[in-house]
């Protein structure tokens, strides 16, 4: 009997795998917490620092047969689990899942490489990652956050047509395409019109995140035939938790009698660390945002 009661009493590996992420899960909550409290929730010690710690701690857990494999199932349940509860938020869990998955590997190869030589591995990738986890928190870590994407497109209407539509004001009955429609603020409304210098714009965005919803405003500071540049006066919107906008430039060339050339160009400040990775995701996005304002604004035919 008392061997089938040590039996009994032994903790299996199903156990241990449990319980480490349970305690994984919990030191991320706790991170998360503190970040956002700092007002570090788009710095690399979230999205680069939460994930390593998950990785080490799951990597740690004793009993399981890989690092590798124990973690991504560590990270995999940790973000359904978080997924739900954000709402709206889900968009960045889709957007940084990758990164925790890439972080995760590295840790876990790292630590099955450990177990198999018994070198020093594990400590390497943690002296490499520690670094990259303070962008955007150390000034001296944090890379160039100025962006500039631009769109261009060829509409069936003549330029002083062009000219027209962009003066009549933003028009958001157009539909977003679908890259902007997978969780960002959508613009809900706008006031303002003409291509004056001090001409303002304001773009009414919905809210995200239990955050209400926030305005945009621009004004026209630089104009002449076929361009006019918008400043931003200032942004309440929720896509300052992405990206902050600049300005904003538009050039129309005719091509003929009835087609011109409208080139769309906007310049924003990345929010989002690690640069290496959010700066493809921004940049691809805020170009759709660019070729839609190309569609939604500078096409006449569209728009009545």
């Amino acid at each position: 009997m008392s061997d089938i009661d040590e039996q009994s009493r032994k903790i299996e590996p199903a156990q241990w795998s449990v319980v480490a992420i349970i305690v994984a899960f919990a030191a991320g909550a706790f991170l998360y917490k503190l970040l956002m409290h700092e007002r570090l929730g788009h710095s690399a010690a979230m999205f680069l620092g939460i994930p390593a710690v998950l990785a080490i701690l799951l990597a740690l857990a004793p009993k399981a047969k890989t690092a590798t494999g124990g973690i991504l199932k560590g990270i995999t349940l940790s973000l359904l689990v978080v997924a739900p509860l954000l709402g709206e938020g889900y968009l960045c869990i889709l957007f940084a899942s990758p990164l925790f998955y890439i972080v995760g590997i590295v840790v876990g190869l790292a630590m099955d490489r450990q177990r198999r030589k018994q070198d020093a591995t594990l400590g390497c990738v943690v002296l490499l990652l520690l670094p990259m986890c303070f962008e955007g928190v150390i000034p001296q870590l944090t890379f160039n956050r100025a962006q500039s994407v631009e769109a261009r497109g060829v509409v069936a209407a003549p330029a002083n047509e062009i000219e027209h539509a962009l003066a009549d004001g933003p028009n958001v009955n157009t539909p977003l395409p679908l890259a902007l429609r997978i969780g960002f603020p959508s613009p809900l409304g706008t006031w303002g019109e003409g291509l004056a210098v001090g001409d303002t714009r304001t773009i009414h965005f919905a809210g995200a995140e239990g955050d209400p919803p926030g305005d945009l405003v621009m004004r026209v500071t630089e104009r002449h035939p076929g361009y006019a540049r918008f400043e931003t006066v200032s942004d309440q919107s929720k896509l300052t938790q992405w990206v902050q906008w600049t300005s904003s430039e538009v050039e129309w060339k005719a091509l003929d009698e009835g087609h011109t050339t409208v080139t769309w160009r906007i310049d924003f400040m990345r929010q989002l660390d690690p640069s290496w990775y959010f700066t493809p995701w921004e940049r691809a996005a805020v170009k759709e945002a660019a070729a839609y304002l190309i569609d939604a604004n500078a096409t006449p035919v569209r728009r009545y």
